[in-house]
């Protein structure tokens, strides 16, 4: 039996199936119509495959942005993720290392070209989250002056420790970019003070040792300002350049309980000053 002998459906009746040979189907419409024949797809259409090879996935060569930029490196669904190197055409500045869903995450470095020798320079090499430097990292500012240790939202925060390019040094704690906790400030003299710390200046109880004349100043600082506290010597027969005449020894019955009602009585000062003008009696 052919196609052509197959008869057509009355009203209400099912069609007959083609043969289980038939590559065709059948679509009947009235029983005064002929069948359709319809081929079964072979093929996607050819925009699918154009739309496939459009999607960034994987290890690809390197991909302009529309402002210039370039990357090469690994995708994930059109999106930066996993190892690549980005270079701002604006900057000329390029980051390589890792990415996670668009933005750096993980371990990378970035690199700024130098305005005069347009050789570049390393500006910061360690560890990235959201996009913002996170983690332990070091940072190069000017010549000879960088900073190794914690950071958070891009600032240096936790533990770290920065040297100057004056020689000096400041290991300890951090907060909002500026050292705040416990730290010790080492000058270039080796003089150093070792002690509290806000908002990047001497705060709270504190000492300074004086190695150059021998001395040494234990007390309370209030805004890199020393208010109350002890001054002695300190190593003083060993020092490069003592004082003349050494500090006479501290004749009060009660030195330590002087200076606890010092420090009270600045306390509550520095309250009083920090209240609104209108609220004072």
């Amino acid at each position: 039996m052919t196609p052509q002998d197959w008869p057509c459906a009355p009203p209400g009746a099912e069609p007959p199936c083609a043969p289980p040979w038939s590559p065709l189907s059948l679509q009947w419409q009235r029983h005064d119509e002929m069948p359709i024949i319809k081929y079964p797809r072979r093929v996607d259409p050819f925009w699918h495959e154009w739309d496939r090879k459009a999607q960034k996935c994987g290890l690809r060569h390197t991909v302009y942005a529309v402002n210039g930029d370039r990357y090469v490196g690994e995708w994930l669904d059109n999106i930066k993720h996993g190892k690549g190197t980005q270079i701002w055409k604006k900057s000329g500045a390029i980051y390589s290392g890792d990415w996670k869903f668009g933005k750096r995450d993980g371990f990378g470095t970035y690199s700024i070209p130098d305005p005069v020798t347009k050789d570049y320079k390393k500006v910061y090499s360690g560890w990235w989250k959201n996009d913002k430097m996170w983690g332990y990292g070091v940072k190069f500012y000017s010549e000879g002056e960088y900073y190794e240790g914690e950071w958070a939202w891009g600032k240096r925060n936790g533990w770290g420790r920065m040297y100057y390019k004056d020689g000096a040094i400041y290991e300890g704690q951090w907060s909002e970019d500026k050292p705040g906790g416990q730290g010790m400030f080492r000058c270039k003299n080796e003089n150093r003070y070792e002690g509290s710390w806000k908002d990047g200046k001497k705060h709270g109880p504190g000492k300074f040792i004086f190695l150059d004349t021998g001395q040494l100043y234990e007390g309370y600082w209030v805004a890199d300002i020393p208010t109350c506290g002890t001054m002695v010597d300190f190593g003083r027969d060993e020092a490069p350049v003592p004082t003349q005449y050494p500090i006479p020894k501290i004749e009060l019955a009660d030195p330590d309980g002087v200076l606890e009602e010092a420090v009270l009585i600045l306390q509550n000062a520095k309250i009083f000053n920090s209240q609104p003008q209108k609220e004072r009696g």
